[in-house]
């Protein structure tokens, strides 16, 4: 069996990031067969981490929980820390701004497992945003926006059954999902307090002010 590199991530900064879907939830998760870092002896005790090993992985943290690469992280930091934004704090206006992401989105309202498989989805065009075709992950969605599953698309074996399958699921306050057309609409903004990603925010801001 090929071990999944993403369960390494979770094991490297010693959080559950959540990457693989129903397997995070399941038994199978490498996070408790093996709860320490890829390559470390289960009973060897750990050396003290310095201030800055501490940021990196908090940095790491948030990057993997959204699955995006180190250059377009780059940019939402920057982007929030150099324009102002009335009285929230820079920690929740990045968290807002990778929310918005169509495929967190997507992942969000239940169309996708994983933040991975959102980000497939979408690049492979299974999605229309007010009836338009979107294949760029990092779009960004707006209050009122409405995300549907292409026709041609529904009847792959990701959308059979969907109503089925998403019986129970419940997406979060901010979007309302119709489970018979196979839709999602933003219906307002992102609750923060409702996120909660294992990440203590402020320092990355830190890391990066190095």
């Amino acid at each position: 069996m090929i071990k999944s590199p993403d369960c390494k991530k979770c094991r490297r900064v010693g959080a559950k990031l959540f990457l693989k879907g129903e397997k995070c939830d399941s038994q199978k998760c490498p996070m408790i067969k093996k709860p320490y870092s890829p390559g470390e002896k289960p009973k060897r005790r750990k050396s003290r981490v310095s201030q800055y090993g501490i940021e990196l992985v908090e940095k790491q943290k948030l990057r993997y929980w959204y699955y995006i690469k180190e250059k377009q992280f780059v940019r939402y930091i920057k982007s929030v820390t150099e324009k102002k934004s009335g009285t929230e704090g820079a920690g929740d206006q990045l968290l807002r701004a990778l929310e918005g992401r169509l495929d967190n989105f997507v992942y969000r309202a239940g169309f996708a497992s994983s933040r991975l498989e959102a980000k497939q989805l979408v690049n492979h065009r299974f999605f229309h945003v007010n009836g338009r075709p979107v294949d760029v992950p990092s779009y960004q969605i707006k209050v009122g926006d409405v995300v549907s599953v292409r026709d041609s698309k529904k009847k792959t074996k990701n959308f059979v059954d969907f109503k089925t399958k998403m019986k129970n699921f419940k997406p979060p306050s901010w979007i309302s999902l119709d489970k018979n057309k196979i839709e999602a609409k933003s219906t307002g903004e992102v609750v923060i307090e409702d996120i909660a990603p294992p990440v203590e925010i402020s320092s990355i801001f830190e890391f990066y002010s190095r």
